[in-house]
């Protein structure tokens, strides 16, 4: 059994969805691990992991909208508001997705359906930088 770790750095420039499949299946060639689990874990609580529609970017538009239907910038609904007005809806929308990801990995490669890419979802309005750990193991 083998293990490896790698830190990827996200760039964003605004809310919404960044496309990591081709670093992630990089980082898995890399490795020439055949078959385990990779595990993706974003380190913040600002920014969050989909695995969601590649095809048809009105998904993605569609999504982004919706959060910011459930969770809306509106200083008069949070207490928190020290980082910004788009802080607190942020760490709501984190909440409602996902900072960890597990996929099975086969024959050398991410198993991921026809139309699934894995993204970085970032909530914040202003480019940032974000770190992604991946972590993969198997033989």
């Amino acid at each position: 059994m083998r293990q490896a770790i790698h830190h990827l750095n996200v760039k964003t420039r605004t809310r919404g969805l960044t496309d990591i499949s081709r670093e992630v299946r990089d980082f898995v060639r890399e490795q020439r691990i055949r078959m385990g689990l990779l595990t993706l874990f974003c380190r913040h609580t600002s920014a969050s992991l989909l695995i969601q529609e590649n095809a048809d970017p009105s998904v993605r538009r569609d999504l982004e909208r919706y959060f910011e239907t459930i969770a809306p910038e509106d200083p008069q609904r949070y207490e928190h508001g020290i980082e910004g007005p788009d802080d607190m809806p942020a760490h709501l929308r984190t909440a409602l997705t996902h900072t960890q990801l597990s996929v099975p990995v086969e024959h050398g490669e991410p198993v991921l359906g026809t139309w699934q890419g894995i993204y970085l979802f970032e909530h914040r309005r202003v480019a940032h930088t974000r770190e992604v750990v991946l972590h993969l193991i198997g033989e």
